[in-house]
C-alpha cells in the first residue's frame, strides 16, 4: 500500500472586532438603562425665545423656585405628559416636558384671559 502524508494547515485567526457595550448589554439591562434615563431629573432649559420673554416682562424666577418647576416638570415627564402649562404665582411658562424646555413665559396679568392649546398637562405652583 502506499504512503500517505497527512500535511497540518494553520488554522488562520479570525481578526475580531472589540464589543461595544450595546453588543454587550443584554435586552433586560437595555430596558433597564432606557428606564433609568427616562425618569432621571435632567435640568430645565429656557428656550431663547423664552428668555427674551421673561427679560422684556421683567419676570424674575428664583434659583428655588427653578429647582420645583424643573422637579414637577420631571414628574409630569414620567406620567406621559409632553407639553405643560406652569402657572406660577408670577408667571406662566409653556413648558415642553418631553425636552424639559421652557418654550415661553408671560406674566400672569397677561395669562389672565389667554386661551392654551397643545398642552397636555397643567403644573400649578404657589
Amino acid at each position: 500500500m502506499g504512503n500517505i502524508n497527512v500535511n497540518r494547515v494553520p488554522l488562520q485567526s479570525t481578526i475580531r472586532q472589540p464589543l461595544t457595550s450595546k453588543q454587550v448589554t443584554s435586552p433586560k439591562q437595555s430596558f433597564l438603562q432606557h428606564l433609568h434615563e427616562a425618569t432621571v431629573k435632567t435640568e430645565l432649559k429656557v428656550s431663547k425665545h423664552a428668555n427674551q420673554r421673561l427679560t422684556e416682562r421683567n419676570i424674575h424666577i428664583t434659583d428655588a423656585e427653578w429647582q420645583l418647576v424643573s422637579d414637577k416638570v420631571s414628574e409630569a415627564r414620567s406620567k406621559g405628559v409632553n407639553d405643560s402649562l406652569v402657572l406660577m404665582d408670577q408667571a406662566a411658562l409653556i413648558v415642553s416636558a418631553k425636552n424639559a424646555t421652557v418654550i415661553t413665559a408671560m406674566d400672569r396679568k397677561e395669562a389672565k384671559d389667554q386661551l392654551f392649546t397643545n398642552i397636555d398637562g397643567t403644573i400649578v405652583l404657589n
